[in-house]
């Protein structure tokens, strides 16, 4: 007589890799998708919107938009309590698995929604936490969480609207990075750090495989860094021309 509660059938068909994020999308008993995640010693289940554990924190679909609207009720003075902070550390690794389960299965779009909750939640705590030690164990991944947007948006834009958009988005992280980096202090050639060279070996990438040069943003930047103001122009309006299109 089987045991419905053994998850042996699942573990022993579904081998554990270290290092590699193994992620599947199955349905439920109730008929819903979920989203796995294989770990060392079972599997994680997690909800494909809102928050992951599929709670409702006082209603809300998820912690972050109950402490906004929090917020917004008592006025500036909100400072997060003890309790707060423990919440958000569980949602912060709850959006950080599923995160890296979309990028795994190559569904990026998600996987930039799933960041971008997970950098407002960052914002959030700098904002309205009175822990400095507490806010710096989170920003420390900011550059890690920037450079996963990034790729994923990249990916994304690739997909769906072509290789500029993709370099578009390439050069949007590298942005971001490098002011994070100003802004950490952090040491050493920009160009050496591990992620920034990922990031640049996907536009390289993009450049090979389309066999395209510069993008239309890249050529505004250098029309104008040349103070070639007409060339900018007409280059604007093919940029406007362009997302137009996309809308």
């Amino acid at each position: 007589m089987s045991n419905r509660d053994d998850i042996d059938r699942i573990i022993y068909g579904w081998e554990y890799r270290p290092g590699m994020v193994a992620a599947r999308l199955v349905k439920a008993a109730d008929g819903r998708e979920v989203l796995q995640m294989r770990v060392e010693m079972g599997v994680l289940q997690m909800e494909t919107t809102n928050r992951p554990d599929g709670e409702h924190p006082s209603g809300m679909d998820t912690f972050l938009e109950y402490l906004v609207n929090s917020s917004l009720y008592e006025g500036r003075g909100f400072d997060l309590s003890e309790e707060d902070c423990m919440e958000v550390d569980r949602e912060f690794l709850q959006f950080h698995h599923r995160r890296i389960c979309w990028l795994a299965l190559r569904k990026f779009r998600l996987a930039v929604y799933d960041a971008d909750h997970t950098l407002m939640l960052m914002d959030y705590c700098a904002a309205h936490s009175l822990d400095n030690e507490w806010v710096a164990s989170h920003e420390q991944y900011r550059p890690f969480v920037i450079f996963q947007r990034a790729q994923a948006s990249a990916l994304a834009e690739l997909e769906e609207f072509g290789p500029e958009s993709a370099i578009e988005e390439v050069n949007k992280g590298l942005t971001q990075l490098r002011e994070i980096f100003e802004e950490l202090q952090i040491e050493g050639p920009f160009e050496e750090d591990d992620m920034v060279s990922q990031l640049l070996e996907l536009k390289n990438w993009i450049r090979s495989q389309y066999h395209i040069g510069n993008s239309l943003s890249e050529q505004l930047a250098d029309a104008v860094a040349h103070e070639q103001y007409e060339r900018a122009a007409t280059l604007r309006d093919e940029i406007a021309k362009q997302r137009m299109g996309h809308v």
